[in-house]
């Protein structure tokens, strides 16, 4: 599985001494250390390279006054990102979170190992130069790949493999945010399909270790400053409620619009087209809405810090010193949020969803807030700021599916531990809300158009693990249409199966002689000469394409008594056949390795 001739020499001596010396678990416990220790660095360089260079470019900013080198800087950076990828690391890195589901869905696990760096410096010149997305889906990538190279190089199985790479993930999150319990919630919801003991505490050690390298690198203290000032009372359910199902509204809002602008640039077949589209989008954006620029979180700690600072936000913009037009302008920017982030991405930048969902969170919650009590139904005032911490819970269920995770992040976050209920009534809403209208999570969205997504639904996950063209049999002899019953009778006499393909010059399917039916004719050797292929052959009512997924091979099945199916490209070159028997052999035996702990 590893190749161990293209490792360092002391990683290959240390891998001989822990299969001596460590048993499998006290392995596995080794490794989800230094993953985590591994992630956990890698995201505090990344967090630290996004800020300097942000400060480096902007601390300087009149913010009386727009500034014109807001339509520069996000286009810089996506052209170095563009450059740096094509020239050095000459790979797509984009799309991280989708990347590890789709090694998780081939039960592959091989992530390649200039993710370890290459996502790093991508996202730090994207994100620092203005990208309007998170650094966190490039760092859970890092972490991934961090997970996946240590497994090839200790050449652990496929399972421990896929704990390997969640433990990098979970790690990843844990660093990023100081939030463990978080990143343990991302991996079971968003990643990982069976959670068992046996994985349970691997992902807990890499978060832990993660976080407490995290403290040592940054300090203790939550990633936002937040204060109850105003405790959560039962009189509020039916506005959390409500906040809930706006959340679900605006994560729907966010993950439509991001699918169709993402289509957009998928049309575009030249990069300089896309960079074009990309960066005028988004220079133009950021021209108008700075708050825009870069991830968002110095917006999400001004709404968290009270209704005294919020008028900061329209700091650098042409709407400073109109604080009356707050919530307008609020409004605006979650309208054309979503546009920044696909444009950053879509023209060849490096980031994710989960900042942006974060931003987009807290400044719905502010608006809820700040509308609500405009009118103050039923004499109920709601705390802006709590409503701010409770909408980032709520977007951020919505766009990953995954409410648990909102849950935790933003209590970790925040240290809001006190508004737990309100969380998670806000955060089960907006999921019940987006799940009402879009099955799939944004990063589960891409693959699932592929018929690649694996899910909790443990049929489905089996037949995701599925290859068909592991089981087609593509060993039988091909026959002539031209061919005489003799010469088929010689063709076929050693071999154990009863269907076999009559094809034409090019490989095309002509149609299906069974044995079965020509059995008559078989042993009458005066017949030999009289009847061709063309003649004994039947065409198939329902054939195979190599691009079917397993799930629609097996309906296929289902749908025909036959036990044999050809199989066809798309093109509708012949390529052999799929028996039942076969299929369901197969799909016992990857039913037994997926339960198998």
């Amino acid at each position: 599985m590893s190749h161990h001739g293209s490792s360092p020499r002391f990683i290959r001596e240390i891998s001989v001494f822990a299969s001596r010396h460590l048993t499998p678990k006290q392995l596995i416990f080794t490794l989800a250390l230094l993953v985590g220790i591994g992630s956990a660095i890698a995201a505090w360089v990344l967090k630290t390279l996004i800020e300097e260079i942000a400060l480096l470019l902007t601390s300087h900013f009149d913010v009386t006054s727009a500034n014109r080198l807001y339509l520069v800087y996000p286009v810089v950076g996506i052209f170095l990102c563009v450059m740096f990828v094509k020239f050095i690391v000459r790979d797509d890195i984009s799309h991280g979170v989708t990347k590890i589901l789709y090694a998780l869905s081939r039960r592959q696990g091989d992530i390649r190992s200039h993710n370890c760096w290459s996502s790093v410096i991508a996202s730090s010149l994207t994100i620092g130069f203005g990208g309007s997305v998170g650094a966190e889906s490039p760092i859970v990538l890092t972490g991934s790949a961090i997970g996946s190279l240590l497994g090839r190089q200790f050449r652990v199985d496929h399972k421990t493999m896929m704990l390997l790479i969640g433990c990098g993930a979970s790690g990843a999150i844990a660093g990023i945010f100081k939030a463990p319990i978080a990143g343990l919630m991302f991996t079971l919801e968003v990643l990982m399909v069976d959670l068992t003991m046996a994985s349970l505490l691997p992902l807990l050690v890499s978060c832990l270790t993660a976080t407490c390298i995290t403290y040592t690198l940054a300090g203790t203290s939550p990633m936002f400053s937040f204060e109850l000032t105003d405790p959560f009372i039962v009189r509020r359910v039916p506005t959390a409620l409500l906040l809930g199902v706006t959340c679900g509204l605006v994560s729907l809002y966010f993950t439509r619009v991001m699918n169709s602008f993402e289509q957009v640039f998928g049309k575009l077949r030249h990069p300089a087209a896309r960079l074009a589209l990309g960066g005028m989008v988004l220079a133009v954006l950021i021209y108008f809405f700075p708050p825009l620029y870069g991830e968002g979180y110095g917006t999400i700690s001004l709404l968290l810090s009270g209704d005294a600072h919020a008028s900061e936000v329209m700091n650098n913009s042409f709407f400073y010193g109109h604080e009356t037009s707050l919530v307008t302008y609020l409004v605006l920017i979650i309208l054309v949020k979503v546009f920044a982030t696909t444009a950053t991405n879509g023209g060849g930048g490096c980031g994710g969803t989960f900042a942006p969902s974060l931003f987009l969170g807290c400044i719905a919650g502010y608006v809820f807030s700040a509308l609500w009590n405009i009118q103050t139904p039923f004499g109920i005032t709601v705390p802006s700021t709590n409503y701010a911490l409770l909408g980032m819970a709520g977007v951020m269920s919505g766009v990953f599916h995954a409410p648990m995770t909102g849950v935790f992040l933003i209590a970790e976050l925040t240290g809001g531990y006190d508004l737990f209920i309100p969380l998670m009534i806000v955060s089960v809403c907006s999921y019940i809300t987006i799940h009402t209208f879009e099955p799939h999570s944004i990063y589960a969205m891409r693959l699932a158009r592929r018929g690649e997504l694996l899910t909790h639904h443990k049929d489905r996950s089996v037949l995701t693990l599925m290859s068909l063209d592991a089981i087609i049999d593509k060993e039988r002899p091909l026959l002539r249409p031209d061919m005489y019953l003799g010469q088929i009778v010689q063709s076929v006499s050693t071999e154990k199966a009863l269907h076999f393909a009559v094809v034409d010059i090019k490989g095309g399917l002509l149609g299906i002689i069974n044995l079965n039916g020509i059995r008559k004719l078989i042993f009458r050797s005066e017949l030999y000469r009289m009847y061709r292929a063309d003649q004994l052959m039947t065409r198939p009512s329902i054939v195979l394409r190599t691009d079917d997924s397993m799930t629609a091979v097996m309906e296929r099945f289902s749908h025909t008594s036959t036990g044999t199916l050809p199989v066809l490209t798309p093109e509708g070159t012949f390529v052999g056949f799929v028996s039942r028997t076969r299929l369901l052999a197969a799909y016992r035996q990857v039913l037994k390795d997926f339960s198998e702990e």
